[in-house]
């Protein structure tokens, strides 16, 4: 991924978990969307977290599935720290891995393969390869969960959803600093649409593929792997 990303993400790294909240006007409903796709009897189901950060989104997974077993991989070396800080009490349960993932060998087969606000920031060519990566590593009757950023239809939508998520975060009580340093991250931004995100997900080989909740640019997507047609996601 983009050093300038990395670096950015370093220096956010202490306070990313206080400013989620009030950098993602749906949080609840975004982080809360996606931890309930995860779904099975297997009560220590195997999960990868890509770009996990600090391990927001494990966390809430983790509150359903404690006895889950987690690998949470980044490229920051600064947000793995706060996220090992979190899962002290884990154990081996939880494992962290420095490393692009959109790079490195993922190295086993998981029940889950989860991701959150991280994917937008690749080339639409490595998303399209990263998904691919993640069939091949899903086993049967696997899942990947992505709650991510998601480009509107147009530039009338994006400039809609921009001035959403502006007007949310300006009123939201963080600093001025913050809020101009979240500006600058999303510079960043390679934002594709969901049609395109979806027909990207089919072509990879996943039998069933939907965005399940959107709210402007911020949306989750659940695609399952081949024989899973046959169980209810719901």
């Amino acid at each position: 991924m983009n050093e300038i990303v990395k670096n950015q993400f370093d220096a956010a790294a202490r306070q990313y978990d206080r400013q989620r909240r009030q950098l993602i006007p749906c949080f609840d409903d975004f982080y809360g969307v996606a931890a309930t796709l995860i779904r099975t009897d297997n009560t220590s189901p195997a999960i990868l977290d890509l770009g996990a950060g600090t391990g927001l989104l494990t966390a809430f997974i983790r509150l359903k599935y404690p006895a889950g077993r987690f690998t949470l991989i980044d490229f920051s070396g600064a947000m793995l720290e706060q996220a090992r800080e979190r899962f002290a009490d884990a154990g081996a349960n939880v494992r962290f891995l420095v490393g692009d993932y959109s790079t490195v060998d993922f190295a086993g087969d998981y029940d889950y393969i989860v991701s959150s606000l991280s994917i937008h920031h690749l080339p639409h060519p490595d998303k399209r390869a990263l998904f691919r990566k993640i069939r091949r590593h899903l086993k049967p009757g696997g899942s990947f969960v992505n709650a991510d950023q998601a480009a509107g239809s147009s530039g009338l939508y994006d400039a809609y959803y921009r001035e959403l998520w502006e007007t949310s975060i300006a009123a939201s009580g963080l600093e001025r600093e913050a809020i101009e340093a979240s500006k600058e991250r999303r510079r960043m931004d390679i934002n594709a649409t969901v049609p395109d995100q979806l027909a990207w997900l089919r072509e990879a080989g996943f039998a069933e593929a939907d965005c399940v909740y959107k709210y402007g640019d911020f949306a989750v997507f659940h695609a399952t792997g081949e024989g899973s047609r046959s169980r209810s996601v719901f």
